[in-house]
This record gives structure tokens, C-alpha cells and sequence, in this order.
């Protein structure tokens, strides 16, 4: 009682009455609609129905989460911009707060949602640098503005105005002019994530929500009952999670 009192103080009754219609159980997703018994091609069946969906807008929009020192986690929306069978791919400022949590701690934690097909996918892993080149490449293909913007913003340091960040760029526009229209390169670049945890989930109108994790680690073939934990494939198992 004690505590439903003290959600009463806290709850605002135009947040706490939401409630937003999901999937109906004939929609349920169910493991023998698996067409590959492994996540990498899930993962891609899901973001390609996402990206082809003109209601979805930046599909690749992907929460990262890390890790400090402390163990204080912090997270922050990034744009996923590449994805293989063996991980995804984004980019940022060497020497921003993610970059600098990423090098103490390089496991990290991913997260896609998208609320017109009801879906979220989460994914854990370690993270790596990509090679100077390919995130010079990458840099490059940017539209110009986006390059000087990067070149002058030393991303998440103190800065004593908008105005302030404005003559920055300034700077870097009369850089690029005096270097023949090349913007100067930053500490900036690329990073991939490896996964060893994928997590799909489909929401459901009744909240019984769907939950098929994939994992793979050394020995983790060990653990498959054929009941709670099934084989996959490529070292992975699969198995569902109460919502």
C-alpha cells in the first residue's frame, strides 16, 4: 500500500494511462518463422523491412550505450552506417565521452527500435577501431558541411557559446579554402561492434511480448537442451525469454 501511495504522488496520469496498441497474437513471431537458425540474418530482414518502410524515418538510428570507469553508463543516439555478418559499423569523435568510455571499457550495448512495426533489436558486444582509411573514406563521402562541422567541434569539451562554435567552423571554411577545398581531417573516425548477444523483440497488444535471444561464446554449444536452449547456427544457440 506504502508504495502504490507513493506511485500515486509520482505517476501523471497523462504518461502512466498511455497505452499504444501493438500486434495481435496471430502475429505472434514464433522460432519455425526462423529462416536461418543464426541473428545476422534476422537483423538484416528486420532493418531492410525498416528501411524500405517510408513511414520509419533514419532506420539506422541506434542507441549506444557505454560504460565509464566508474560504471556509470551512459547512452546516446548514433547512426548505424554499415553492417556485415560479423558486426555493424558507426563513427564519432576520437575524443568524445563515448570514444574515451569505449577505450576503458569496450563492451558496449546497441539498440534499434521501431515503433511502426513494433520492434526493437538489441544487441551486445565488443567494440574496435575500423583502420584510418576506411574512416578517411567514409569522412570524405560526407557532404562538406558535415566534414567542417566534425573538423571544428572537439565534441563533448566546454564551449562558451553557439556563437563560439559558429567561428569554429568559420575557421575550418578558411582552412578548407586555403588547402584547395580539402577539410582539414580530425581525430575522428570509425568503429565496429562484434556481437556475441542479439535480442528480437516483437510487442504484443496484450504485453505477452516476444523474445528470441541469439548468443554465442566459448562453450555455449554446451548449454543446448534442445528445450530452454536450441542449437543454431555458426556457434550460435537461440532461446525464447518471458517478456
Amino acid at each position: 500500500m506504502r508504495f502504490l501511495r507513493q506511485f500515486s504522488k509520482m505517476a501523471t496520469p497523462e504518461v502512466s494511462g498511455l497505452r499504444y496498441k501493438y500486434l495481435e497474437r496471430k502475429e505472434a513471431f514464433k522460432e519455425d518463422s526462423l529462416k536461418k537458425k543464426e541473428p545476422f540474418s534476422l537483423f538484416r530482414e528486420w532493418f531492410e523491412e525498416a528501411l524500405h518502410d517510408k513511414v520509419i524515418e533514419e532506420p539506422n538510428a541506434m542507441c549506444l550505450s557505454t560504460v565509464d570507469s566508474t560504471g556509470q553508463v551512459s547512452s546516446r543516439y548514433v547512426l548505424m552506417k554499415g553492417y556485415t555478418d560479423e558486426g555493424i559499423s558507426f563513427f564519432t569523435n576520437y575524443d568524445s565521452r563515448k570514444a574515451r568510455e569505449m577505450l576503458c571499457n569496450p563492451k558496449v550495448g546497441l539498440n534499434f527500435y521501431w515503433f511502426a512495426h513494433k520492434r526493437q533489436i538489441r544487441v551486445e558486444g565488443t567494440v574496435s577501431k575500423v583502420s584510418a582509411e576506411e574512416s578517411e573514406e567514409y569522412f570524405r563521402s560526407r557532404p562538406i558541411d558535415s566534414q567542417m562541422s566534425a573538423a571544428a567541434s572537439q565534441q563533448s569539451e566546454k564551449v562558451p557559446s553557439r556563437a563560439h562554435l559558429d567561428e569554429l567552423v568559420e575557421g575550418v571554411r578558411k582552412q578548407t579554402e586555403a588547402n584547395e577545398g580539402k577539410v582539414p581531417m580530425p581525430n575522428w573516425g570509425g568503429y565496429f561492434v562484434k556481437p556475441h548477444r542479439f535480442e528480437f523483440w516483437q510487442g504484443q497488444s496484450n504485453r505477452l511480448h516476444d523474445r528470441i535471444i541469439f548468443r554465442r561464446s566459448p562453450g555455449v554449444e554446451k548449454e543446448v537442451d534442445g528445450t530452454l536452449t536450441k542449437q543454431g547456427d555458426n556457434g550460435w544457440v537461440f532461446e525464447r525469454l518471458a517478456p
